[in-house]
């Protein structure tokens, strides 16, 4: 049953944690924010410039890796998939609203995250609209 979780909510809520640990905290809006952009590690590169990490780009660059992964998952035609696309839809309604209500939420890193989101919950329907229209054919233009 597992499955069926959208792997998409980890970075949701790695998002959620550092912006909520910032705004509770004495800092503020502002400080989550900051904390988003501030670099965890420092690369430097061959060209001479350094490659300044953030927590932001962590958190982007999880929700690519499970963005992937959640695309694999739907194209399987199991039962629990359309359980993991109402699951999918949920979090897309949740960071849509965080997203138009909260300021914490109004960010490019949030956007980005809800986008990939949008697209996970586009990815299943259409697969399962394609998958179930396929099944209904019946062979009748021969």
């Amino acid at each position: 049953m597992l499955i069926a979780i959208p792997l998409l909510v980890i970075p949701v809520v790695f998002y959620t944690v550092i912006v909520l640990s910032g705004v509770v905290g004495t800092g503020g809006l502002a400080a989550a924010e900051q904390a988003l952009r501030d670099p965890l590690l420092t690369v430097p590169m061959v060209s001479g410039g350094e490659w300044n990490v953030g927590a932001g780009d962590l958190i982007l660059f999880l929700a690519l890796i499970l963005l992937f992964f959640e695309l694999l998952k739907s194209t399987s035609s199991q039962k629990v998939a359309i359980v993991n696309h109402a699951l999918s839809m949920i979090l897309f309604v949740f960071c849509l609203v965080a997203f138009l209500l909260f300021p914490g939420f109004a960010t490019s890193t949030f956007f980005l995250i809800l986008t990939m989101v949008m697209l996970d919950v586009l990815a299943g329907f259409i697969v399962t609209i394609i998958s179930a229209r396929r099944d209904m054919d019946f062979g009748g233009g021969v």
